[in-house]
């Protein structure tokens, strides 16, 4: 955050507010793949197999904690035979995860390391710190301190 963040609350009366972040989506090839990656590796839950609600042809997975509670999960899409993306206005540049402590963070890098997936050494960025890595798609992940 930057100090010269809005901090004025709400007009009063708005009956309207945003309290958090729900969840993710992301498009995959291959779900076997990202399940192995989400729930084997980074150890989330797999919350939900089904098919898209606006796509039937469409797999469409769910992970998080253990209760599968909002602000938690990341849902993926499967499309195999869709071309790769390509990063610019319009896309995500990355989504991160939270963990408790930097002894925490730490730990991941290494597990990470000894797992044989590359990750950036662990970043200062001031009010927190963070490492990234890549999931098998592509997508960029980072891993944060509260």
């Amino acid at each position: 955050m930057t100090d010269d963040a809005d901090t004025s609350p709400a007009p009063a009366g708005r009956q309207m507010r945003l309290i958090g972040l729900h969840h993710v989506t992301a498009i995959v090839a291959d779900l076997e793949r990202t399940t192995a990656f989400y729930r084997d590796l980074l150890g989330l839950r797999l919350v939900r197999e089904t098919a898209n609600d606006d796509d039937p042809d469409a797999r469409h997975f769910w992970f998080g904690d253990a209760e599968g509670a909002p602000g938690t999960l990341v849902s993926f899409l499967e499309y195999p035979a869709l071309d790769e993306g390509a990063v610019g206005r319009g896309s995500t540049h990355h989504f991160a995860f939270a963990v408790e402590s930097a002894a925490e963070l730490e730990a991941w890098r290494e597990y990470l390391r000894h797992q044989g997936v590359q990750c950036t050494d662990i970043l200062d960025r001031g009010e927190f710190s963070s490492l990234y890595l890549r999931d098998p798609d592509g997508h960029i992940l980072e891993i944060a301190t509260r």
